[in-house]
C-alpha cells in the first residue's frame, strides 16, 4: 500500500474550496483548506458549506480546514488558489511555512500585471527550491464541488513531475492530463479569459453566434501565436488549457469574464466586480508581451483598448472588420 500524501489548498473562495473537495473526495490522501478569514474557515467545519460562493453543496467528511500556515510543513503538494496578482505575495508570506520538499501547484489563471510575468516563473523566483507548475483547464467551480466530470491540463517543466502530481491530485470526476509546457498551459489559461470578455461584448451588443464562432476560432489563434513566440507549443493552446477553457468560459454567464464583456457592452457596470475579472488586469499584459514579442493580436489589442477607455465597442468592430485581408 502507497504512502498517504498530504494537500494543502490555499485559498478558500469559490475555486480553491471547490479543488479541495475534489482532492478530497477520493478518501485516499489527507487533504486541507488554508484560508486566513478564522470565521469562515470555522463555520466551513461546522457545517461542511461554503453557501456564500458554493450553494448547496455539502463538502467531503475527508476535508479537514485550518487557519494554521503550520500545516504547510506537513504538505506535499500545495496549490495556491488566489488570484494572479496575488500570487507572489501568498508565495512570500507561506514560503517560511513551506516543507522543502513540496511541489507547488498555481491555480490562477493570469499574468502579473506588475512584472508581465507567468505566475510560475514568479514562483520560480518567489519560491527557488520548490518545483512550481500551472494548473489550467475548463472547469467552473461549483461543476468540479459537485463531482461533475472535468479534465484539466498541469504543467512542469518536468514531465515527471507533472505527471506523479497529475496522479496524486486526479480522481474519478477530476482528470488531469500532465504537461511539460507551462508556458503555452498559461498562456492559455490568461488569454481565455480576455477573449472571453470579447465573447461577452460580442452577446450584449447582440453581434450574433457566428461573431463568437469567429472571434473564438481567431482568438486561437493569436493564442497559439503567442505562446509560440514565448517558447510554448501551439499544440497545448489547442488542448484543455487554451480551447477547451475558451469554448467554456466564452459561451456561459458563469463566467466573471463573459459577464464582466456583457456588462461593458450593456453598459451594466454595477453588474460585475472587476477586481474579480482576471481578464481586466491580463489585457493590457498580453497587448505588451504581443508588442515586446513582434505577435499579432488585434482581438486581445482591442480587448484592451476598449477596457482602457481608448476605444469603443463599434470602434472596435470597425478596427477589426476593416484590416487587411490575410490568409488565415
Amino acid at each position: 500500500m502507497s504512502e498517504q500524501k498530504k494537500t494543502v489548498v490555499i485559498g478558500s473562495g469559490a475555486f480553491g474550496t471547490a479543488l479541495a473537495a475534489v482532492f478530497a473526495h477520493e478518501g485516499e490522501d489527507a487533504v486541507t483548506l488554508l484560508g486566513r478569514n478564522a470565521g469562515l474557515i470555522e463555520t466551513m467545519r461546522e457545517t461542511r458549506r461554503h453557501e456564500a460562493v458554493l450553494s448547496g453543496v455539502e463538502l467531503p467528511a475527508a476535508l479537514d480546514f485550518t487557519i494554521d500556515p503550520d500545516i504547510l510543513g506537513q504538505a506535499d503538494t500545495v496549490v495556491l488558489a488566489v488570484p494572479a496578482q496575488a500570487q507572489r505575495a501568498a508565495a512570500l508570506y507561506y514560503a517560511p511555512y513551506l516543507n522543502r520538499e513540496a511541489v507547488i501547484v498555481s491555480a490562477a489563471k493570469g499574468i502579473e500585471r506588475a512584472s508581465g510575468r507567468l505566475i510560475t516563473d514568479v514562483l520560480n523566483e518567489t519560491l527557488p527550491h520548490h518545483h512550481a507548475g500551472a494548473l489550467s483547464g475548463p472547469g467552473f467551480a461549483i461543476d468540479l464541488a459537485r463531482g461533475k466530470p472535468i479534465a484539466m491540463a498541469l504543467a512542469f517543466r518536468s514531465r515527471e513531475i507533472a505527471r506523479e502530481t497529475a496522479e496524486i491530485l486526479s480522481g474519478r470526476t477530476f482528470r488531469i492530463y500532465a504537461s511539460g509546457d507551462p508556458v503555452g498551459v498559461q498562456i492559455g489559461g490568461a488569454l481565455k479569459n480576455v477573449l472571453a470578455i470579447a465573447c461577452g461584448i460580442v452577446e450584449g451588443a447582440d453581434y450574433g453566434e457566428s461573431a463568437r464562432a469567429a472571434l473564438i476560432s481567431r482568438g486561437l489563434a493569436e493564442m497559439s501565436r503567442l505562446a509560440v513566440a514565448m517558447g510554448g507549443e501551439a499544440e497545448t493552446v489547442r488542448g484543455l488549457s487554451g480551447l477547451g477553457d475558451l469554448v467554456l468560459t466564452g459561451s456561459s454567464r458563469q463566467s466573471r469574464n463573459f459577464r464582466y464583456g456583457v456588462a461593458l457592452a450593456e453598459g451594466n457596470f454595477d453588474s460585475v466586480n472587476a477586481a474579480l475579472v482576471e481578464g481586466v488586469y491580463s489585457a493590457s499584459v498580453a497587448s505588451e508581451l504581443a508588442s515586446d514579442h513582434g505577435v499579432q493580436m488585434p482581438i486581445s489589442s482591442a480587448v484592451a483598448r476598449v477596457l482602457d477607455g481608448k476605444l469603443d465597442i463599434a470602434q472596435a468592430l470597425d478596427e477589426l472588420m476593416t484590416r487587411p485581408i490575410t490568409t488565415e
